[in-house]
């Protein structure tokens, strides 16, 4: 029996539920738990003038940046991922950028949208929790009811265009023996980042306190345990600041675009 929190609402296992509640302002916490085994992700989008940049972006690093979805010019809609899939208003909140500086979040961004707008979905690791669950192992911020941790790394992802910065990775702990489980499992899910990045050794990856993240809550880490590190499509708000692009828009860490596609189906552009 999975293990779900008493917060979700008894619709949070029904994508299209979903999303319906958040375009209609019932939801507007975050994602972890919902949906299981169905595809959630990252979002980016910004103007058609730098659409090919970004591209080029997520494919040099596909595994912060695992492309999933992309919109045609002007439209907010993202088929692949579901029929009524809306960059616009499906997301629980987002976040508005401009000249590289985060200008505000909001709830909907129907009346920012314009017709030269280009929308990316990239996988997020929140879409491989389900198959970590189905396993046996537990995911302990989805237990708690909190976001994932997050953190800015040392590691630099290889720029495109503007586009450059520091790879953000999420962290989830487990013994060592768990670890290797969650990466024979994650390696088989490419679009959702994939295997983790580094087990154990924090310090490696740049990070000073496990337990003061960049983004989203700390969980805790258990005697006999280590944190396991996964790519995080967080990554391109750090190439966004670096960018200084006039305008873009992207999801809030830990509210994700719910799709209707099976996590194991989703495929990378």
């Amino acid at each position: 029996m999975r293990n779900v929190p008493a917060a979700l609402p008894a619709w949070a296992d029904d994508p299209a539920a979903v999303r319906a509640a958040i375009r209609r302002g019932a939801w507007r916490g975050h994602t972890a738990g919902m949906a299981p085994g169905r595809v959630q992700g990252n979002l980016m989008i910004l103007p058609r003038r730098w659409a090919d940049d970004f591209l080029g972006y997520c494919r040099a690093n596909p595994v912060p940046c695992p492309l999933i979805g992309m919109t045609e010019p002007g439209s907010p809609l993202v088929p692949v991922l579901g029929e009524d899939v809306d960059l616009r208003t499906d997301v629980p909140r987002y976040r508005v950028w401009r000249d590289g500086v985060l200008a505000g979040e909001c709830e909907d961004i129907t009346a920012l949208w314009r017709d030269d707008f280009v929308g990316f979905v990239l996988g997020c690791s929140l879409s491989f929790e389900h198959a970590l669950q189905a396993a046996g192992l537990a995911v302990r911020h989805v237990d708690e009811g909190k976001v994932v941790p997050m953190y800015r790394t040392r590691l630099q992802t290889v720029p495109v265009g503007p586009f450059r910065g520091p790879m953000v990775v999420s962290m989830r702990p487990y013994t060592p023996a768990q670890a290797a489980l969650a990466a024979r499992i994650c390696a088989g899910l490419p679009g959702a980042h994939g295997a983790p990045v580094q087990v154990g050794d924090a310090a490696a990856l740049g990070i000073a306190d496990v337990g003061v993240p960049d983004e989203g809550e700390p969980t805790a880490i258990l005697p006999g345990e280590v944190p396991v590190f996964w790519g995080c499509g967080v990554t391109p708000q750090a190439a966004a600041i670096e960018a200084r692009l006039p305008l873009c828009i992207t999801h809030a860490p830990g509210h994700m675009l719910v799709g209707d596609t099976p996590i194991e189906a989703v495929r990378v552009l």
